[in-house]
């Protein structure tokens, strides 16, 4: 398999990793998803979905060696593929490859010796990114629509204000905007939205792999490092205000 020889050893390398096999997990549960289900077949072995940083996948027996050299992706998918509906199985392949990502992961940050700040760092990279599980069962194509309608109200990222219903926006969550993956069926609309969006600290564009945060208030974007937040601190703002509408708050 030609994930064996690759040894990603910083964090960047550890998730650009995580990012090819993800989206080879993704491709096989969504749109190659009649040949992975045909591969599966319950009259085999013990066989398991396995993703590879060239964002291929490949349905295969574990590895021979015990223990492997990296850990294994759950066993026995195949098994369970005609005893129950095709979403569900589905579903669980989806949240045992969300699990596996993520050992795949931190046993790369374990054997190079990555510290606590490191280990943060890369966890918080790939949570940025919607789980396989979310990508499967539609919950990240809701999630970043909810997050987007904060749009209606601005210039630029008005667009697609009329698509959006309006109990949505009355919703809005000052959290980050969630990255886009290319691999993933979400709505193209979302890119073209925030692609011509501004920090209204650097007045730079946003990027899809930066952290980005809307103030409720002027309702003007900025990227979490050039106001100082970051995407742990923002699940806990229920309101957040920028540098330039808390001190106009302040002033008598």
């Amino acid at each position: 398999m030609d994930s064996r020889t690759y040894n990603p050893r910083t964090v960047e390398e550890v998730f650009r990793d995580f990012k090819g096999r993800r989206a080879g997990l993704i491709k096989a549960l969504t749109t190659d998803v009649e040949d992975f289900y045909n591969q599966c077949d319950p009259e085999k072995e013990n066989l398991c979905l396995y993703g590879f940083p060239s964002e291929q996948w490949e349905v295969n027996l574990p590895a021979e060696e015990v223990p492997p050299e990296l850990p294994e992706p759950v066993l026995g998918i195949n098994f369970a593929r005609d005893g129950m509906q095709e979403k569900d199985w589905l579903s669980l392949v989806a949240v045992h490859s969300d699990a596996w990502l993520l050992a795949i992961a931190f046993y790369f940050g374990a054997r190079f010796g990555f510290d606590k700040a490191d280990r943060k760092r890369l966890f918080n990279m790939i949570n940025e990114l919607p789980t396989i599980f979310e990508v499967v069962t539609g919950a990240a194509k809701k999630q970043v629509k909810e997050k987007s309608s904060v749009s209606n109200h601005s210039g630029s990222k008005s667009k697609s204000s009329s698509k959006q219903r309006a109990p949505e926006s009355q919703s809005r969550q000052s959290k980050p905007l969630q990255p886009k993956d290319e691999d993933e069926e979400l709505d193209d609309q979302d890119d073209d939205e925030h692609g011509e969006t501004l920090c209204g600290a650097c007045g730079e564009h946003y990027g899809t792999d930066e952290f980005w945060i809307c103030c409720d208030i002027c309702e003007k974007w900025f990227h979490g490092k050039c106001v100082k937040i970051t995407p742990a601190r923002a699940e806990h703002i229920k309101q957040y205000k920028c540098p330039s509408c808390s001190n106009k708050r302040a002033r008598p």
